[in-house]
């Protein structure tokens, strides 16, 4: 409901004030300026309301991202327009207007051409994390997948082909952390990607714990909760809820309910009982329980959640509300490690921008 709210709100926004403030933009050029016929120049001049009409019906979301980022980069490009104005002691200069809207229409395609393609396009992230406990195993590799809400940027066959270049790894294991499926998913979109996940070839498993999505918020899909633990299990997936396992060696495996979860189990309970001599791998969707984690001796924590901010300046928001404890990247806080994904694919949004579309290879080894 509140991202419905979201989306409404910036879709009002964008069709009166912004679509009104670029249609006076566009009047105000000379070749518009000689329209006679105030209809035909009324037209014209709000062809760009009519564009972005037909993109909200295409996808409200993605249009708003679109218009937005035009409107943006059109008030930056202005702002220097002018500057150079004051600078040469001009009001105007001969088609300046039309030379400096064309220049952030151009631009705003490309900068989003790119950002379409980097999200479409996944890639590999290796890090490299350095025990402080006897690991029991000279190594081991973990392999995360996260956040594809299949469907959005990629079909069921798509994950397959990914999980597929995922085994050229030789993954010890793989973990989903959550968000494997979304509302938008199709059921046979779902069935294949979880037949992606069966042809993974690991040495100990396959390992998935929820997110926010893929229990599903709006109850249209022709599949739930119940399908989706079938077929995982089907597929030798196993889910780990507030629970875990000794995976080889000295490596506990612990896997946690999403934090959106009211009867989620806090990670001091969890970690009660377990061996202070296994190094913890903590598998936990949402990175929003740092300290708790950190406090609770939990060796390695691994997220997704954030999608890397998916687009500037969300990142930077994000930073400054305290939203998560972490965005992107690998970081240390006494002797526990947090990485967080930016995901192997996207939801609503099919653009990146400051972020990439990837999955993460990890290698642990003894100091």
């Amino acid at each position: 409901m509140a991202w419905f709210l979201l989306v409404l709100t910036i879709t009002l926004i964008v069709l009166v004030p912004v679509n009104i403030y670029i249609a006076r933009k566009v009047r105000k050029f000379k070749c518009i300026e000689k329209i006679k016929d105030k209809k035909i120049k009324f037209i014209v001049s709000y062809i760009f309301l009519l564009i972005t009409l037909i993109f909200l019906w295409w996808n409200a979301t993605n249009a708003n991202i679109i218009v937005l980022h035009f409107f943006f980069i059109l008030l930056l490009g202005e702002f220097i327009y002018n500057i150079v104005c004051m600078i040469k002691k001009r009001m105007d200069f001969k088609y300046g207007q039309e030379i400096v809207f064309s220049i952030c229409l151009v631009f705003t395609a490309v900068y989003l051409g790119i950002a379409y393609y980097i999200a479409h396009h996944v890639v590999e992230t290796h890090y490299e994390v350095v025990a402080n406990k006897d690991l029991g195993v000279d190594k081991f590799r973990i392999v995360q997948v996260t956040d594809s809400h299949v469907g959005a940027t990629m079909t069921g066959d798509d994950f397959y082909n990914y999980m597929t270049e995922i085994n050229k790894t030789n993954p010890d294991i793989v973990v989903v952390t959550g968000d494997f499926v979304d509302d938008d998913t199709s059921y046979e979109n779902f069935i294949r990607s979880c037949e992606g996940l069966g042809a993974l070839k690991t040495n100990y498993g396959v390992y998935f714990v929820f997110g926010n999505h893929d229990k599903g918020y709006f109850n249209n899909r022709t599949y739930g909760e119940k399908e989706i633990r079938e077929e995982l299990a089907k597929n030798n997936v196993f889910i780990l809820e507030d629970d875990g396992l000794n995976i080889v060696g000295n490596i506990y495996l612990l896997g946690r309910q999403d934090r959106s979860v009211r009867t989620r189990k806090p990670i001091m309970e969890l970690m009660e009982g377990i061996d202070d001599n296994y190094y913890v791998i903590d598998l936990n969707h949402q990175p929003n329980d740092y300290e708790n984690e950190k406090n609770a001796n939990v060796d390695l924590v691994i997220s997704g959640h954030t999608h890397g901010g998916q687009v500037f300046p969300l990142m930077i928001i994000d930073r400054m509300i305290g939203a998560n404890n972490q965005i992107y990247g690998m970081e240390s806080r006494d002797d526990t490690t947090f990485i967080v994904s930016s995901g192997i694919g996207d939801w609503a949004v099919k653009f990146r921008t400051g972020t990439i579309a990837e999955y993460v290879v990890i290698d642990i080894k003894n100091k």
